[in-house]
């Protein structure tokens, strides 16, 4: 997996929260289960793999790619919008 590199050398992977439904959990589970790996460790693998596979298959596409897309706002906004 590409990760971040900072200034100093280090390698900074991202965290974030994936809500899936129990049985593809179970599944999940049970593979990583089988290859000795966490659960976490092998759902980061099968992300990385399909945007590789998504990008190799000319299906990966971003705002970017749109001539007409609005540029995205960096800017921090509190609740109801207001910045």
């Amino acid at each position: 997996m590409d990760a971040e590199v900072i200034p100093n050398g280090d390698i900074v992977s991202k965290r974030f929260t994936v809500t899936i439904p129990d049985s593809v959990f179970d599944d999940l589970e049970e593979w990583a289960d089988y290859q000795g790996r966490p659960t976490a460790n092998l759902a980061a693998y099968l992300i990385e793999a399909g945007i590789r596979q998504a990008k190799v298959e000319g299906e990966f596409k971003t705002l970017k790619d749109e001539p007409s897309a609005p540029a995205p706002s960096n800017a921090k906004r509190g609740k109801g919008g207001e910045e």
